[in-house]
């Protein structure tokens, strides 16, 4: 019963396979560069990428379960579909996708609508799958954390809407049960998880969390999309800039709220809270 966890290397998938190695399962992990990284003992490694067909059909030899992760880049539709395809030419039939939450709904943001165009191939391919759809990554916020401290200002142009965010930890855990239960069980439907963490939370709510965490004002930085646009083309190709930028107009016109019941059900697969922005607030400027 072995698993295979592609994007590996990555801050969600590194997590999955310490989640999955802590719970005793077999594990293949598929990495660019091994180099590069270190996983817990008795992890196997394959080199390559999801464009690397080769690899991949070395990858997927013997696996029952494949945790399908890729990352935000121009082809990623295409790196998803080759994917899907091999591993049905290697008789897989249970996966646990990391797609997103909204992905239905926010169309025009292109990492969101290939995404959801996954999630459509899952279906007409016959997958027995789980979709996990996450919302706001609270990591993603290590980007501006010298912006918080430095400056006194929370910058990501969240808007008024709320945010139902997410600790990436909480994200790893879920996606190993979910695997765990798919490589145990008989091939079983299709579903989707909404992935959301306990408050809903709006731009001045997060300046008043790193507020109260700091002992210190923090202002929140309202709601300039173009300016958010500019400041990430200095670390990111524009047209990734631009795709943020989508999502976060998105965010302002929409929120990412989560459903009735999502919460108490996440809460009941983990069996314990799900982590809070606050303890993350806490746990950053502690460490500061």
């Amino acid at each position: 019963m072995t698993i295979l966890i592609t994007g590996a290397s990555g801050n969600v998938g590194r997590q999955v396979v310490q989640q999955l190695v802590g719970r005793g399962a077999a594990v293949r992990a598929l990495v660019r560069d091994p180099s590069k990284i270190s996983f817990p003992a008795g992890v196997e490694i394959v080199q390559g990428d999801l464009l690397d067909v080769d690899a991949l059909r070395h990858a997927m030899t013997g696996v029952s379960t494949l945790f399908l992760l890729n990352g935000v880049v121009p082809d990623e539709f295409t790196q998803a579909l080759v994917a899907l395809n091999l591993a049905r030419d290697a008789g897989i039939e249970r996966i646990v996708y990391l797609s997103v939450i909204h992905s239905d709904r926010y169309l025009n943001v292109p990492h969101f609508a290939g995404k959801f165009g996954v999630e459509r191939m899952l279906e007409q391919m016959g997958f027995g799958a789980t979709i996990l759809r996450p919302a706001y990554f609270m990591q993603n916020d290590l980007t501006v954390k010298d912006v918080v401290l430095g400056h006194g200002v929370y910058p990501m142009p969240i808007g008024s809407k709320g945010l139902a965010m997410i600790d990436t930890r909480d994200i790893a855990e879920i996606a190993a049960v979910e695997l765990l239960d798919r490589a145990r069980s008989e091939p079983s439907p299709l579903k989707r998880l909404n992935l959301v963490g306990p408050d809903t939370l709006r731009g001045h709510d997060v300046a008043g969390i790193w507020s109260a965490a700091l002992g210190r004002p923090i202002a929140y930085g309202g709601d300039d999309t173009a300016g958010f646009e500019k400041n990430l083309r200095n670390f990111m190709p524009s047209w990734m800039a631009y795709d943020m930028r989508l999502m976060s107009e998105r965010f302002l016109s929409e929120g990412m709220e989560p459903e009735p019941g999502d919460v108490a059900r996440l809460t009941t697969l983990l069996g314990r809270p799900l982590r809070s922005y606050r303890d993350f607030a806490s746990e950053l400027s502690a460490s500061a």
